[in-house]
């Protein structure tokens, strides 16, 4: 199938945003074995707007455009679209009857502004927006079908998974061109995650594709026909038996979602106590709705008064290994755990740069420490990277401890 993106706004060709929307309408058509045949962004003129949609449904089966449908002057894609394609601007009410049920759900008064985003092409088709204000909507033009979704990214990925690609879906025959099975890898480079496929190849008709996505290695396995989901089912359990320990998350799971649900069901309680990581691990965690059933507390303890002061850490061990040291980050996990009075007690000390490091600890030097009532675990690293990098790979691999401690104790 023959599909282009268009995505509109100024903010996206003069640097104040990047455009995410067509790299994630690329994986999400992906994993469907869609591929984009051509992109483009345009500011906001109406002109170069009419000119693109007019060349692009002219040359391709699917347009997907992004952006413009929000209720100030220079959101300007539905009008152009009318124009475009001779069609008289019209309130259509099923559109208003869902902008003023939005507002009416979260309890705020709807500004008249907001009627214009009503305000779309004669016989659209609408596509209903469950986050937000802007009405999507669906027009055919002569063989090309054009989707027109609004520019927030959260509001386009659900609206294009939940209804643009069941239409083509539906467009291919009622069968995706191909299906896919996404394993998450953390622990192993992409090199020597492929190198183990090449001692024990995959089932015949399942193709193998890698995506890295820092810290994570992403294994993609397609395969096409009636017996494709049979086929992946054989290829996930031949992937994991490959990879084990190393796969954390199978298609839309992540990381910190899978420790949550993981300590969730075995009702256990953490506490936290974080320093090179400033809390990153707290924040990935708490991202999990009902992160309260596991997670008591966390400290950012960055300095060594903190350390003391909160966590009980001996002033002898700040002052004889330092508080970038094993010994350190032992007594921050155990301390953590007894003063919040929880099943688990994990901590993080390091460098993470761009400064601060020395011979005998260079910048990516850090220690995790995982301390239970009868358990207690410490262990160094050297991560390389930038300071951004060192932080988040930190911070994965402190999770990572959790899911795996959690997994043998299931």
């Amino acid at each position: 199938m023959n599909i282009a993106v268009l995505t509109t706004g100024d903010e996206l060709i003069n640097g104040e945003m990047s455009d995410t929307n067509t790299a994630r309408i690329a994986q999400l058509l992906s994993a469907w074995g869609y591929a984009i045949k051509e992109s483009r962004t345009i500011g906001d003129d109406e002109s170069e707007i009419e000119a693109a949609l007019r060349d692009l449904s002219s040359g391709r089966d699917v347009v997907i455009s992004t952006g413009g449908l929000g209720p100030t002057d220079d959101d300007l894609t539905a009008r152009a679209a009318a124009r475009t394609f001779g069609r008289r601007l019209a309130l259509n009410e099923e559109a208003l009857a869902q902008i003023r049920r939005f507002f009416a759900e979260k309890n705020k008064e709807m500004h008249p502004r907001n009627e214009k985003q009503a305000l779309l092409p004669q016989k659209a088709l609408i596509l209903p927006n469950r986050l937000g204000t802007a009405p999507g909507f669906y027009l055919r033009q002569g063989t090309c079908d054009l989707f027109f979704l609004p520019g927030v990214p959260g509001e386009m990925a659900v609206m294009l998974e939940e209804q643009v690609l069941p239409h083509l879906y539906e467009r291919s025959g009622g069968s995706a061109p191909q299906q896919e099975r996404i394993l998450q890898v953390f622990g192993l480079s992409e090199p020597k995650v492929e190198e183990r496929f090449s001692h024990a190849p995959l089932p015949q008709g399942v193709h193998l594709a890698f995506g890295v996505e820092f810290p994570f290695v992403r294994v993609k396995l397609r395969a096409r026909g009636e017996s494709a989901d049979e086929l992946l089912n054989r290829a996930e359990m031949h992937a994991r038996k490959l990879l084990q320990p190393f796969v954390f998350a199978v298609g839309k799971e992540t990381l910190p979602g899978n420790v949550a649900r993981m300590l969730t069901d075995t009702d256990r309680t953490l506490a936290l106590a974080e320093s090179c990581t400033g809390g990153m691990v707290a924040q990935m965690l708490t991202d999990i709705p009902g992160a309260s059933r596991f997670l008591d507390r966390g400290a950012v303890t960055y300095s060594n008064a903190a350390k003391q002061d909160w966590l009980q850490v001996p002033e002898d061990i700040l002052n004889r290994e330092g508080a970038v040291s094993k010994a350190c980050a032992q007594a921050m996990a155990r301390g953590i755990r007894q003063a919040a009075g929880t099943d688990l007690g994990l901590a993080i000390t390091g460098i993470a740069g761009p400064d601060g490091g020395t011979p005998d600890k260079p910048v990516g030097t850090v220690f995790l420490a995982l301390s239970a009532e009868h358990e207690e675990r410490v262990q160094g690293y050297r991560f390389s990277g930038n300071r951004e990098q060192i932080r988040r790979i930190s911070a994965c691999m402190a999770l990572e401890w959790l899911r795996r401690y959690l997994g043998n104790h299931y």
